[in-house]
């Protein structure tokens, strides 16, 4: 008979993830930079960009280049392999302490992510770690995965954000990553997250087009329109245009601002309607006025 373990509260706290930048597990001189790029988490890569005679090497120098990607302040985060054997070797070296979150390659079920869940509560417990404190990133990158986003989105307390990996999921439908094909598996992404309450990160376009760095911030700031928070970066030119594009100007940090003085005003006199600027502002409005705040700089 199969054991389950009991699961875990999910965590409270909710990062701010604007720009989350992968890095080669296996080059140490991307390692050694990582923490100097500015991303708000470095993703240390033991799948596709690892070559598969290194990735033991990788598994092993894990701990040295946590500590060395986290110097700033950033979150940590690694990214594991998708068969069975790489990911119980990824498990057992990346469960650690220092490390924020795995992020699950070609996410497409719900009982894969609490397979993995109860894996690594079992290494939690076995070293110590406080359980739940790794959570989950799930890439959604197949057209089967986008029947069960829902199921995925609210498969564990761990599950803190989900992805759509456009290249992966273009391939798989054997198109080209383009706006036409990733528009809608990355709205259906986007409110599988915000419904569960999880971070919707990624825009609609190539993440290998790094180079074009106005196509870059244009397909940013489209992102960010349509509700996205952040984007996984696979060069360190990216990250300055994720972390502009996913943060409100001093212009909407101000009207946020007088939004929610008015309404607090507009309270206590028993209304929950009002005009602002000539516009009416209810709940909703309200809604995105404190969630504007919340995206700005921390006092």
């Amino acid at each position: 008979m199969k054991r389950t373990v009991p699961a875990i509260e999910r965590p409270m706290s909710i990062p701010r993830w604007r720009s989350l930048l992968f890095v080669p597990s296996h080059v140490p001189r991307f390692v050694e930079t990582a923490h100097e790029r500015g991303a708000d988490g470095v993703i240390l890569d033991l799948e596709d960009s690892v070559p598969q005679d290194q990735k033991e090497e990788s598994r092993k120098r894990l701990s040295a280049s946590v500590a060395k990607v986290g110097r700033k302040g950033a979150s940590v985060l690694i990214r594991v392999n998708r068969g069975l054997r790489p990911l119980a070797a990824d498990l057992d070296a990346a469960v650690m302490a220092g490390v924020d979150a795995l992020v699950l390659p070609k996410t497409d079920s719900s009982e894969w992510v609490s397979e993995i869940a109860n894996a690594v509560l079992e290494l939690e417990r076995e070293r110590n770690l406080v359980p739940g404190q790794i959570r989950f990133l799930a890439q959604i990158e197949t057209p089967a995965a986008l029947q069960n986003l829902a199921a995925i989105a609210s498969a564990d307390p761990r599950m803190i954000a989900m992805a759509l990996g456009p290249e992966d999921f273009s391939a798989s439908v054997g198109g080209a990553p383009e706006l036409d094909l990733l528009l809608t598996p990355n709205l259906s992404v986007l409110f599988a997250a915000r419904a569960a309450g999880l971070l919707p990160l990624g825009f609609v376009g190539s993440i290998g087009e790094f180079s074009d760095t106005h196509k870059i911030r244009e397909a940013a700031a489209h992102a960010r329109r349509l509700g996205f928070v952040g984007a996984l970066a696979i060069h360190p030119t990216q990250v300055a245009i994720f972390n502009e594009a996913f943060s409100p100007s001093e212009q909407e940090l101000e009207w946020a601002r007088r939004v929610v003085a008015a309404q607090n005003d507009t309270s206590a006199q028993g209304r929950g309607a009002f005009a602002l600027d000539g516009k009416m502002v209810d709940a909703p409005v309200i809604r995105r006025a404190r969630e504007i705040i919340a995206m700005g700089p921390k006092a």
